[in-house]
């Protein structure tokens, strides 16, 4: 019997990307749950053996404009209470570290583009070793603290709180290893005027995207592999 991965999405081109292929090659069977359009409960999060809560371009605080959030955030919680093997990614992070009961907010800067993370000492022994050097693409405003208890992993000059991880099982990324350069360019064209405003330029983006390629794949690989790999499970 193959495994359940269930994967929480929150717009249709940002999906699993480059980590589908490490979810299937360990045996996962993968189904998208829609946010804003299938229910997310808690029962059906608690069921699959893995969760996976990716991206998207609202935060935390729209809860009262996007009232999916509320009940999707308390579905988290009973998942991470429960110690169930949960990645977050970038939103996903943001919305596991509320449910861990950390704050989320804006910033009033954004982070876009690849630039590489620094290891904390905590990051340094963990799965993210893997990202020493690699720039990985970041594109979020917001930023969550990093919740009690939990080992703070990896940091950018702009953005203190990269990455964190609560024994095996709990781990959030801000930035995303997940995409690939076909994936890039969907975003490019589907933010293109968060770029103007910002006046960043979409083709910097798409040239470090397609550089960056050959490592960023490894490195997703290696990363979300060992992780899966470590897993606890009950």
């Amino acid at each position: 019997m193959s495994l359940t991965a269930l994967v929480v999405r929150h717009v249709v081109f940002e999906d699993l990307g480059l980590l589908r292929e490490v979810l299937t090659a360990r045996g996962y069977g993968i189904r998208y749950l829609e946010a804003g359009q299938d229910e997310i409960t808690a029962d059906e999060l608690l069921a699959a053996d893995l969760v996976v809560v990716l991206g998207g371009p609202i935060g935390v605080g729209d809860a009262e404009r996007y009232p999916f959030l509320a009940p999707e955030i308390a579905a988290i919680r009973a998942r991470v209470e429960a110690d169930r093997p949960t990645l977050g990614v970038c939103l996903g992070a943001q919305l596991m570290a509320a449910a861990m009961g950390a704050d989320v907010a804006p910033t009033g800067r954004v982070e876009i583009g690849f630039s590489p993370l620094t290891l904390t000492e905590d990051g340094a022994g963990s799965v993210l070793e893997g990202l020493r050097d690699v720039p990985v693409l970041h594109w979020h405003g917001d930023q969550f603290e990093i919740p009690a208890g939990v080992a703070r992993l990896a940091e950018t000059p702009g953005f203190p709180n990269q990455a964190f991880a609560a024994g095996p099982n709990l781990l959030g990324l801000q930035f995303h290893l997940e995409v690939d350069p076909q994936m890039v360019e969907t975003w490019l064209i589907a933010n293109a005027y968060e770029l103007a405003m910002h006046e960043l330029d979409p083709r910097k983006i798409r040239a470090d995207a397609l550089e960056l390629a050959p490592r960023l794949t490894a490195a997703a690989r290696e990363v979300v592999g060992a992780w899966l790999d470590g897993l606890a499970r009950s």
